[in-house]
């Protein structure tokens, strides 16, 4: 464990960078004006990082009104205009690169070696396939589909979107949710969750260092009771995209009904790693603690389930829970650090009644405790792996969101399928064969929406990302994501100049 002091000067860092303010509305910071204040604390040690005001609804309704403001120019810039704009936004962001990554895993708990080689390459590889995208919004080739009449359709951007991202990603989140927006003509306003503000306004502040107009992008730092629910309820905003538990998505959906707002919504997920008797037991062991242990277990695509088959079962058990003894828990900004904290006390606790609750009905077969000593004072949890739950328990059917990977035995291929969609959720899953004929019908039959075969985990810009189910629906990142933020319009020519005389004539007959 390497002393947590070396957070220090991000900390101080942090404090100047946003001594005016935790909003950015129209290009400029500024104080929320709620009345109330919420403090960023870092989950390694417990330090306060940063107080700041919180945004209420006066301030969301000032972002809006930015966004709306800056609407019309926006939207009329050319594809090449707005390409042009998001070109040198990824380059703002890749010359500022170390300086997110630091504030990523300052606010978050991450590696810092984490947030350099995976959150800050993917935001900056998302602005630059953004900046391509722009030049792709396309519609339909124009046909004569109706007599004398010439068709064809454009895609529009759509106004004002009010997005919502969550806090076990929060530059990664601000990425996916205004890139693919702007670089269709809409404007943003993003609430970031309010324990992890800092990218969020990095970026916006980044995006007006890259020339994009003020008014384009803003950030509202503010609770989801009340600039969540204002934002998402507020009659000029066009479209929500949210991500989030599918709790709190079933409120955003029903807040959006009311102005019958567009809705992207990415919600929880429990991801099933289903492993075949034919797999390659060693690569699914590593497979298995990658992808349960990403990001501190703190992703919605994680492996959460492992499913496998019973000849393999006790092996994997045992290799795998080895494995996990062998992972370095401690400071983020440590070199040799595997795993840091979880994002606050709060939720290490939330993830350590999961687990305790546990021990009556399985087996805990390593970790499940928070260590002590130098990291007592940080949010800090360390791998576990529970085994033979019933399929209905607990850790099996609820989100844990933490370093817990769950392990349960299968027979016959046909159970194992069964077994992994037997959840209501349906974000992402993997199957481990090297049976091309097994790995095919996996994909086909389990119903996520990614379906990784001897792998888990990684994403692509090109590629999208969503669920099935209770996962939500629509896509971020890929020309998906961009379709996504677009309205169809159907525009029809009348080629004769007399086809509405005869249409009248039919309709009404001769007058």
């Amino acid at each position: 464990m390497h002393n947590p002091g070396n957070a220090a000067p991000d900390r101080a860092a942090a404090q100047e960078r946003f001594a005016d303010g935790a909003q950015y509305i129209a290009g400029r910071p500024t104080e929320g004006t709620s009345g109330r204040t919420h403090t960023v604390v870092d989950p390694a040690t417990g330090a306060e990082v940063l107080t700041y005001g919180l945004a209420g609804p006066d301030d969301v309704d000032a972002a809006v009104a930015a966004a709306r403001e800056a609407f019309p120019g926006w939207a009329a810039a050319t594809p090449g205009e707005r390409s042009d704009a998001l070109h040198r936004f990824a380059a703002v962001l890749a010359d500022r690169a170390e300086d997110f990554a630091r504030a990523e895993s300052l606010q978050c708990g991450k590696p810092l070696k984490l947030t350099r080689e995976f959150d800050v390459p993917g935001s900056v590889d998302n602005a630059a396939f953004f900046a391509g995208a722009a030049r792709q919004l396309q519609g339909r080739s124009a046909g004569e589909y109706s007599g004398d009449h010439t068709s064809y359709v454009r895609r529009e951007p759509i106004g004002v979107v009010g997005s919502i991202a969550p806090w076990n990603y929060p530059l990664q989140m601000a990425a996916w949710k205004i890139l693919p927006a702007i670089a269709a003509g809409n404007t943003v306003v993003l609430k970031p969750a309010e324990t992890t503000p800092l990218t969020s306004l990095m970026f916006a502040q980044a995006a007006t260092a890259a020339g994009i107009p003020d008014g384009v992008v803003n950030i509202v730092s503010g609770t989801g009771r009340e600039a969540g629910e204002h934002l998402v309820a507020h009659p000029d905003v066009a479209m929500t995209s949210f991500t989030g538990s599918t709790a709190v998505g079933k409120r955003v959906a029903e807040l959006a009904t009311a102005t019958v707002k567009r809705l992207h919504l990415e919600l929880g997920g429990k991801a099933p790693f289903l492993v075949f008797d034919d797999a390659d037991l060693e690569a699914a062991v590593h497979g298995a603690v990658a992808g349960a242990l990403i990001n501190t277990g703190q992703d919605c695509t994680a492996a959460t389930r492992a499913y496998v088959q019973r000849p393999l079962y006790e092996a994997f058990v045992e290799k795998t829970a080895a494995l996990m003894d062998t992972v370095r828990v401690g400071d983020p900004f440590a070199p040799g650090t595997d795993l840091g904290p979880l994002v606050s006390r709060a939720q290490r606790d939330r993830v350590a009644g999961f687990v305790d609750r546990a021990r009556s009905y399985a087996r805990v077969v390593c970790g499940g405790e928070a260590p002590q000593g130098d990291l007592r004072h940080g949010a800090y949890y360390r791998p576990t792996l529970i085994a033979d739950a019933a399929q209905d328990s607990e850790v099996v059917q609820s989100e844990i969101f933490g370093p817990v990977l769950v392990v349960l035995p299968f027979d016959g291929d046909d159970e194992g399928i069964r077994l992994a969609n037997d959840t209501p959720y349906g974000l992402a899953a993997s199957a481990w064969s090297r049976d091309v004929y097994r790995a095919n019908r996996a994909t086909r039959e389990i119903r996520a929406g990614c379906v990784w075969i001897n792998d888990h985990i990684p994403i692509i810009s090109e590629m999208p990302h969503g669920g099935y189910r209770a996962s939500g629906f629509g896509k971020d990142m890929s020309a998906y994501s961009f379709e996504e933020y677009t309205q169809v319009k159907h525009v029809m020519f009348d080629n004769t100049a007399v086809a509405a005389k005869d249409w009248h004539r039919t309709v009404f007959g001769d007058r």
